[in-house]
Parts: structure tokens; sequence; C-alpha cells
């Protein structure tokens, strides 16, 4: 029994011999023919199985007690990056030195594996060495340190650097710092970092750590390379395509060296290394989508920039276009563009004009963006809803139709209509080019009429109505054939010749009218002035009238104005003499309208002047009589006061009248003409340039209570039976009673602030909610 003990207490020290490792130790003087003779005995006592798992457990043991806490222990938090380089580059190199004092355990241990038969993997692998670096990685792995990236990023940003700029860099002067290394130049270490970055990471590929160890902090730190770098070359620049030379920068740099990080230094990976060819793919994959996603971010953040300068930002607009076929980006770029608009353009600050400018920028660049218009039609939403709310965007629209010079987009885009409908009978459907509408799509809306609707129909489609535009252009038309001396008929014939293709004939036939009567005015006009009886009154002053068709013009402003009897008689003789070229027809006169051509000398001061008819006729009650009161001129002119205490600046600023007391004024004397005032000069401009703008044609507002004052009639019966009603039940008899009147569309606001108008006047009296008429 002892002499037992005895040999099987030898056979365990020859087993301690052979595997070290068993009393927590790597180092043996076993030989490889001494080893024969322990694994012999091991054999022969049948115990391989058992010896084999026993150093299996040793190892784990002490690859977790000794060299896991010796590896992350040079895991540093530390800010300097040279500082990071040097612990990693020094923590590898550690456990690639104590790996290697594993070789002879693992080729004994390897030995022994073979000749246990039971076919059993090591840490799930077949061999040995595979099995040993797969415990050693899920050691590591268990004990990873929270602030481990630290040094890691430092180690590949400075070798990054130096990569990048090895061949920019090549002939400096000794007095720069090298931008690899950071040194100066005389002291460039890049060199060094190159055969350490290369030493490391071939250490790394061979015990299999590189991508479990550094693959997160590798992709976290590329993708803020390709973010700056994407910011620092297309920050604020639109007019050029960046995208291509940003996937050559990928490619060139950035692949280039994560190739060298997986092939240990090489420039390209072996044939036949399927591994590290996949891992390269995947990585690029990755990186790619990255890029794509970064720059079309960036854009998205400029989109109300890019589409504002399109098209001269149409390389940007192409660049979104193809990344957002590569990104998930869509739902993101409506958002942020629609809010953008929201923020920096719908509001009272900015004029309608520029709103208009901005919205048909927009139209532009989104439709070269998606072709379907789905992205344009959820962008531009409230910004079709804003502009429906805003009084004054018809008439801007109408006046860009129709203005002249290269700036007026509008005017270019009507132009465009009519060339594209004479060729749009030569167009056929591109079936076999069909494209699915995305998946954002409205299937409520044909895709048809989606990319089939030009700029002006979206327009148009704001307010939902032809007719809205036509009124306003023949308001529009109308100021301007009243407001101008000299017409140019051939310009106006033009654009009604081209609105007429694009609202269609039968809508503006008024305008033609309009557009005749000028021409017949002027005919009519020669004639007249060639009659005998009337060319004898020309001696004092002549006239041109303009010769309106009332029922074809839009409804002019109800002013009063009493004329001086001279030119009430001037004008008595011109009807005559129409009377009497056109029969049965007669003239009925607008002295408000118009412009007269009036030459004043007072003092050495002369003055050729084209003013309206208000501010001659008041100019002429002074040549009579040097001083006036506002009341004498209320009584002579038939002009409320507030207007006349308005309309007479104009001449006090010309400094031909003076106030001399409170509404009391007077002519001046010719020495206090001649005098120069540059206060009276600013003042004279604001006030013409404010009469120049002033509409002779009604507001949309005046109009409205014109067509309202059918109801009139109507109420003054009700109140007059009923006494007093309350608003709610004048508004249902109106419905009622009033429903084949014209103009009957009025709502219940309508009818309050109509009445609310009658009240101001004393016309009605409104008491407890109740609105009566007054007593008599």
């Amino acid at each position: 029994m002892a002499s037992s003990r005895d040999e099987l207490k030898i056979y365990w020290n020859k087993i301690y011999y052979a595997f070290p490792i068993l009393n927590d130790m790597l180092f043996s003087d076993c030989s490889d023919e001494e080893y024969q003779e322990i694994q012999e005995i091991i054999i022969g006592l049948a115990i391989q199985i058992k010896i084999r798992d026993l150093v299996l457990v040793h190892i784990e043991k002490y690859l977790r007690q000794h060299v896991a806490p010796s590896f992350w222990a040079k895991f540093l938090k530390v800010e300097e990056e040279v500082k990071g380089f040097q612990l990693f580059k020094s923590a590898v190199n550690d456990l690639y030195e104590s790996l290697k004092n594993f070789s002879s355990i693992l080729n004994k241990l390897n030995t022994l594996n073979n000749c246990c038969g039971d076919n059993k993997p090591i840490f799930g692998e077949r061999d040995v060495l595979m099995g040993f670096k797969q415990l050693l990685r899920a050691t590591l792995l268990s004990q990873l340190p929270l602030d481990f990236p630290v040094i890691i990023n430092h180690f590949y940003k400075i070798s990054f650097n130096v990569f990048d700029n090895e061949y920019e860099n090549s002939e400096i002067p000794d007095d720069i710092m090298c931008s690899g290394c950071w040194n100066e130049s005389i002291d460039c270490n890049c060199a060094y970092i190159v055969k350490i970055f290369h030493d490391t990471n071939r250490k790394l590929v061979e015990l299999q750590l590189l991508e479990r160890l550094t693959g997160q902090v590798l992709t976290n730190f590329i993708q803020l390379r390709i973010e700056s770098h994407i910011q620092k070359v297309c920050a604020g620049t639109f007019d050029v395509s960046h995208i291509g030379f940003l996937e050559n920068w990928l490619d060139t740099t950035v692949m280039s060296w994560l190739t060298r990080i997986y092939c240990a230094g090489s420039s390209k990976p072996q044939p036949d290394d399927h591994i590290v060819l996949n891992a390269i793919s995947k990585f690029k994959q990755k990186l790619s989508y990255f890029l794509y996603h970064s720059y079309t971010k960036l854009r998205i953040d400029q989109l109300f920039n890019i589409v504002i300068d399109y098209p001269d930002s149409q390389a940007a607009v192409d660049d979104i276009k193809l990344c957002l076929d590569k990104t998930d980006l869509r739902s993101t770029l409506c958002k942020k563009l629609q809010n953008a608009l929201e923020t920096r353009l719908l509001h009272p600050g900015v004029n309608t004009t520029d709103i208009l400018t901005a919205y048909i920028s927009t139209i532009r660049a989104l439709r070269h963006l998606d072709p379907s218009g789905v992205i344009l039609e959820t962008v531009t939403k409230p910004v079709r809803s804003y502009l429906r709310n805003r009084e004054d965007t018809v008439r801007s629209v109408v006046s860009s139709l129709t203005e002249e010079g290269a700036g007026s987009e509008l005017a270019e885009e009507l132009v465009k209509f009519a060339v594209d409908n004479d060729n749009e009978n030569d167009k056929e459907e591109d079936w076999d080019e069909w494209e699915p509408d995305p998946v954002d799509a409205d299937p409520k809306i044909n895709s048809c009429d989606r990319k089939a609707s030009d700029i002006i129909s979206m327009l148009v489609n704001v307010y939902g109505s032809k007719e809205l535009f036509v009124n306003e252009y023949r308001t529009l038309l109308a100021d301007r054939l009243l407001g101008q001396s000299v017409i140019n008929t051939e310009k106006e014939i033009r654009y009604l010749e081209l609105l007429k293709l694009r609202f269609g004939e039968s809508q503006l036939h008024f305008c033609e009218v309009m557009l005749r009567d000028v021409s017949d005015s002027k005919r009519l006009n020669a004639l007249i002035q060639q009659d005998r009886n009337f060319e004898s009154l020309n001696s004092k002053f002549s006239s041109n009238a303009m010769i309106l068709s009332a029922q074809f013009w839009p409804p002019f402003k109800d002013e009063s104005l009493e004329l001086p009897e001279d030119i009430k008689q001037h004008f008595e003789a011109y009807t005559k003499c129409y009377e009497t070229l056109k029969g049965n027809r007669t003239l009925s006169w607008k002295p408000h309208l118009g412009n007269v051509n009036i030459e004043i000398e007072i003092g050495t001061k002369k003055l050729d002047l084209i003013v309206s008819p208000f501010n001659a006729t008041l100019i002429m009650h002074f040549q009579n009589k040097p001083e006036w009161s506002l009341e004498e001129l209320h009584q002579v002119m038939k002009v409320p006061i507030t207007i006349l205490r308005r309309k007479i600046t104009y001449w006090q600023s010309l400094g031909i009248i003076t106030e001399k007391t409170t509404d009391n004024y007077a002519l001046v004397d010719g020495s206090e003409a001649s005098k120069p005032s540059g206060s009276r000069n600013q003042v004279q401009d604001m006030i013409c340039e404010d009469e120049e703008t002033e509409s002779v044609m009604a507001s949309a507002h005046d109009q409205r209570e014109g067509e309202l004052q059918v109801f009139w009639s109507y109420i003054v019966g009700m109140l007059t039976n009923l006494d007093s009603l309350p608003l709610e039940r004048i508004h249902q008899m109106l419905k009622m009673f009033a429903s084949q009147a014209p103009g009957t569309e009025c709502s219940l606001q309508e009818l309050r602030q109509f009445l609310d108008t009658k009240v101001r006047t004393h016309q009605l009296i409104l008491q407890a909610g109740m609105y009566k008429l007054p007593k008599t």
C-alpha cells in the first residue's frame, strides 16, 4: 500500500513537471523525450482525459487571475493621446509575450488530447490552440473595464492622422510642424508610429482579438471622422456635387487604412483569406451607409437654403436625391423642411412676394428631387394654408404673372406653359418607364394629377378657383390702364393671350373688352377733337377721355367730387359730341378718376405736374380765392373734411399752400414759394408715392359690402313690421326670403359686420342684442 502511494506521488510529480500550470507556473525544463515517457505513464494509468481537463481548468484560472488583470491594468483613462498610444501598444505587447509562454504547455496538451480519443471540443473548438484563443477572448471580455475605449481611440486617432498626411507633407521646411504626429518636422515620429501601428495590429490579428477588442471603437472613431470630413468639405456650398468626392475619400483613405489594420500592414488582403475579405467588405458596407446617412442629414439641415437657391443649388439636390434611395431619411426630410418653412417663412414679418418666390423655388426643387410629387405635396401643405389666409396673395400672384423682366418667375412660367401646350400633342405616355408611387403617397390623389400640376396650377389650387385669379387680373389690368398716361396695349394683349391659354377664353372675355375700350377711346378722342363745336373749348385746356363699357369693368371706388364750372361745361360739350357720334349712347363721367397735366406759376416758381383730378380741382379753387377754410372747400367740392385734410398736404409739401390757422389754408406769396425746403421735398416724395400706389378700383371689401347692400331693403322691411330682431333671426329670415337675390352667400359673421356698419352710421340701433330702426 505504501509503495503504491509512493509510486503515485512520483507519477504526480512527473505530471507537474510536464504541466507546470498545475502549480500556477508556466516554465518547465521538461524535454520532449521526457514528456513522451510521462505521457506513456498517463496513458498507462488511463487518466489522460482527466489530466487534460485538469490542465484546461488551471489554464483558465491562470488567465483569469494573472493575464487578464495585467492586460486591463494598462487601460487607464488618460487625456494625452500620445500616452494613450503608448499604453495600448504596451498592453498588446505584454499580452502577446505572456501568451508565448503558453506555447510549450499547449503543444504538450495538444499531444495529450490526441491520445484521449473522446473528440471532445476544447472550448467549442476542435483544435487546442484555437480553443485556447477562444478561452483568452472570453476571459478578457468578461473583465472588460468601462473606460477601455479611451486608449484604443487615442491609438487609432494618432495612427489615422499619420496615415492621412503621410503623402501630403513629404517636403516640409524644418521649422514647420508635422500635421501627422504634431512634432517639429525635424523630429517627425511618423515612421515609428506607422511601425508600431502595423506591429500592434499584427499581434491582435494573430490573437484573433482585433475585431472583438477594437471593432466598435474603430467604427465610432471612423464615423466621427466621416462626420467631421463632411462638415469640413460640404458645409455652405450647394453648387457642386460632393458625393463622388466623399466616396473616393472613403475608398482611398478610410478603407485603405482599415485594410492595413486587418491585413497587418499589407495594402491588400490575400485572395484566399475569405475571413478578412468578408470583414473588410462588411465594414465598407456599414461605413458607406453611414457616409450617405451623415451627408443626407447635413443637407437636410441646410435644405431650406438649398431650396431657396434653386436652380443654382441643383448639384446639392441631385446628391440628396441619390442619397434618399440609399437611406431611410425621407420622412425626416419632410418634417424638417416643413418646420423650416413654417419657422422662417410663414409669419407676418415676411412679404407675400417673398413667400411666393420661396414657394415657387420649393416647388421646382422638390419636383426635381422627387418627380412623383409626394414630398412636395406633404411639405408645402402649411404654405398653401398660410397663403390662403393672406389677403394680398392673389394680387401678388397676378402681379408676378404679368410682370416684365427676367426676375419674374411666374411670367416665365406662363410663357413656358404656352410653349409646352403647343408641344403637348407630340408627347406620348412612356408606359415602359412607369414607376409606382412611394409608400407614403396619398392613395386618394391620382399620381398623374400630382405629377402634371404645374406651378401656376398649384398656386390656383391654393384657392381652388380660377375666377378669383381672373377677377384680380381684371382689377389689376384696370388699374394699369387707368393709371398710365401712355398705355402699351401690345404688351397687355400679349399677356392676355398667354393668360387665355392658361385660364380659358371665356374667363377673360371681359378683359378683351377692356383692352378694346382703350383702342376705341383713342379713335373716338381723335374724332371728337376734330369736331368744330368742341374745338373752340380747347383754348383753355384740352381733354382726352377713356370711354369704358361699364358692365365689363370692375367696380370703381365711389368717391364724390364737384368739379369747377368750366370743367363741367367742357365735359358736357364732350358728351354732346359723343352722343352725336354714337346716337343712342351717352357718357356718365367719373370725375375723381384720371390724371391732369397742370402748369403752376407762383412768384419765380414754375411747376409742371401730373396730379389727380382731386388735387387739380383743389388748387384751381385757390386760383380764384387765395384763402379757404376746410368747411368752405367741403361745401364747394362736396368732399368729406377728413379727406380734404389728408389731400391738401400734397400742396403743402410743394410749398404752394400753407395752413395759417387750424383748418384755414392760404396760397403762399411769390417770395415764400421760391424758398426751397429739404423736408418738404421728402414729404412730397412720400405723398406722391402714396398716391401712385393707391388703386382707383373698389377693394374686395367694398365690392362685398355693395353686394350685401341688396339685403338692406329686406332688413328695413323686417324691422318696420317686427320692431326689433336678434342677429340670428335676421339671418334666418334673409335665407328664407332673399334667397333669389344676387350675393346671397352671406355668412352670419358677414351679416354682423354689415349691421355693425349700419349702427355706426346711425341707420340702426343695437340694444341688448336686438337690432331696430331709429325713430324718425
